[in-house]
């Protein structure tokens, strides 16, 4: 997700090199970082950031994974991978990219199982590894406890997202999702900048201090 400051009027006038399937951006410095990090031992999970959103109510899953689909289309860094373009590391942003959202029934064990069996499942998809060459670089799972008790799980890679930007990310999913629900279209702005801009502006910055 994008930082909310306007770097609108300071960015550099290069425009993102584009093909009929990517934009391809330079790295920032942080994801720059991590990505030489990933170099070194490819698919530590020491670097995934999990989440986890208690559902209670009615359920609607096909509208659950549109409002994750939305949020993906909205931001770019959600399509983003990363690797070497033109001899320079790089961020790689596909235009549109759909993800699914799998559903992991736990109701045939006893009820007093299904807290543990969840926050066992919870831990190890925390677990899971990325691959960095491939998008999304976004996991998305939901966990049914019950009839009207659902836990959607996330993980995001570090290198797309912080402790910030994740809990943007729910608070997104949570609004649109009670949109959906309520009939109501969906009020989230319009993103004035995104990541790969951010990077860009970063980029020009530094170098214009040199």
């Amino acid at each position: 997700m994008t930082d909310s400051i306007d770097l609108s009027q300071n960015l550099p006038e290069e425009t993102p090199e584009t093909t009929e399937e990517a934009y391809v951006f330079p790295m920032s410095f942080a994801q720059q970082r991590l990505w030489f990090l990933d170099q070194m031992e490819p698919g530590n999970p020491s670097y995934n950031m999990p989440a986890a959103l208690r559902l209670r109510g009615a359920f609607l899953p096909d509208r659950l994974e549109a409002c994750l689909n939305e949020v993906v289309a909205r931001h770019e860094t959600l399509r983003t991978s990363f690797g070497i373009v033109d001899g320079e590391p790089a961020q790689i942003v596909v235009p549109s990219l759909t993800i699914s959202l799998p559903i992991e029934d736990l109701r045939d064990l006893p009820p007093e199982a299904r807290e543990g069996e969840a926050l066992r499942r919870a831990r190890e998809e925390a677990m899971r590894g990325f691959d960095l060459t491939r998008p999304p670089l976004l996991r998305a799972r939901v966990l049914q406890l019950g009839e009207a008790d659902h836990v959607l799980l996330l993980t995001l890679h570090h290198i797309i997202a912080d402790g910030w930007s994740t809990t943007i990310l729910v608070r997104e999913i949570a609004a649109l999702y009670a949109a959906h629900l309520e009939g109501r279209p969906s009020a989230l702005p319009e993103l004035p900048i995104q990541y790969g801009d951010f990077a860009l502006w970063q980029r020009e910055w530094l170098q214009g201090e040199v």
